[in-house]
């Protein structure tokens, strides 16, 4: 199982949504690391939930329920999207500020590549912010 970071706007598409759909596409990608990084992913790997812009912190888990296919409103057709559902709410969120302060993420996507919608988690990471989190 891999560990990701799937951003959003609370404004656009909140945790609270989230757990009302039930499921929902990832989609509206289209930073070619970003997109490489959805492709990358299998059934069964987990996201945090990240609301960016307002709260900048990670609320929730989400699991990969469908991989990568095409975007119907990609453009060029070069871009894709994946299917979400999610797993649990986190007892605590984690926010970007508490990330900063944390040596063992120090090389961590989320805060060397802040502008990139959809990171890579390492298995040491995703411990660390699981623990920052409260979940066992």
């Amino acid at each position: 199982m891999a560990y990701w970071l799937l951003k959003s706007e609370p404004s656009k598409y909140s945790w609270d949504q989230m757990l009302k759909d039930g499921r929902t596409h990832w989609d509206g990608v289209r930073n070619f690391q970003a997109a490489n990084n959805l492709r990358a992913m299998q059934e069964g790997d987990r996201a945090f939930f990240y609301h960016s812009n307002e709260g900048k912190e990670i609320v929730g888990i989400v699991e990969v329920a469908r991989t990568f296919y095409p975007d119907p409103g990609g453009p060029s057709g070069k871009f894709g999207m994946i299917d979400v559902a999610p797993v649990r709410a986190l007892p605590r969120s984690v926010s970007l500020a508490e990330m900063k302060g944390v040596p063992e993420l120090a090389g961590f996507s989320l805060l060397r590549q802040s502008r990139l919608s959809v990171c890579p988690v390492s298995e040491e990471e995703w411990k660390v912010l699981c623990r920052m989190a409260g979940v066992g």
